[in-house]
């Protein structure tokens, strides 16, 4: 999008409405905005198909902070209390220590010994890391594979950089 800087040259569009079909980048401090008219989203009940405006934010942080701003954002998401998320943040560092095949693991092993997830103390007791665990099984974080090893939700146990918190009102 052009920068206006004079009111004064405008350029008119008086029979045509181009923002309508604009989808230019508006640059911010921290990143891009792009703004957009789209039916491509689902309701999850009755699967119909609904306009809605999209205003899509991306912004820009260092690999440092890709994993801190993914939890808060899974943790908000989600609603997690502060049992499974402390949960998830370990199952996360253990998951990023699994083999990957195509980009991802499809499992991984939490067991509990010698005090600790995996053999390695956390600060939390079995019962806590119990309590934690059952809601994220309940939330679809995890699911049953086999005793001590869970298949992983893919949309939310991945290598990578990108990720996108959708909102509908």
């Amino acid at each position: 999008m052009e920068k206006i800087t004079n009111l004064k040259q405008l350029k008119l569009s008086p029979k045509v409405n181009p923002l309508i079909e604009s989808s230019t980048p508006i640059k911010t401090k921290n990143g891009l905005v792009v703004t957009k008219m789209g039916n491509d989203l689902l309701d999850p009940e009755t699967g119909e198909q609904h306009t809605h405006a999209l205003i899509h934010t991306i912004k820009t942080i260092n690999d440092a902070n890709f994993l801190k701003v993914f939890a808060e954002g899974v943790k908000k998401t989600f609603e997690l209390n502060r049992t499974e998320m402390r949960v998830f943040q370990k199952v996360l560092e253990i998951y990023e220590k699994e083999k990957m095949t195509g980009g991802y693991a499809d499992s991984i092993t939490l067991c509990w010994f010698d005090d600790g997830l995996n053999g390695e103390k956390i600060g939390m007791s079995d019962r806590t890391f119990q309590n934690g665990l059952k809601g994220l099984l309940n939330k679809g974080f995890l699911s049953p594979k086999l005793r001590d090893q869970f298949w992983v939700n893919p949309s939310l146990f991945f290598k990578g950089d990108r990720v996108a918190f959708i909102t509908e009102y």
